[in-house]
């Protein structure tokens, strides 16, 4: 089962995944700071944030 996108960050984090890209990162740099892109990336106060995931 797929999760709702909370917002922005999420929805690059689910691409990434399926695309193969997020497992070739992770390979390559373990600790390359997507957790912590992907939340400010899922602020609610960002535009596109507000534009195309309302709650």
């Amino acid at each position: 089962m797929v999760r709702k996108s909370k917002g922005l960050g999420d929805s690059i984090e689910k691409l990434t995944k399926y695309t193969g890209i997020k497992p070739l990162v992770k390979k390559v740099s373990p600790s390359c700071g997507c957790e912590a892109r992907q939340e400010k990336l899922n602020n609610p106060n960002l535009l596109v944030n507000k534009l195309f995931y309302k709650k």
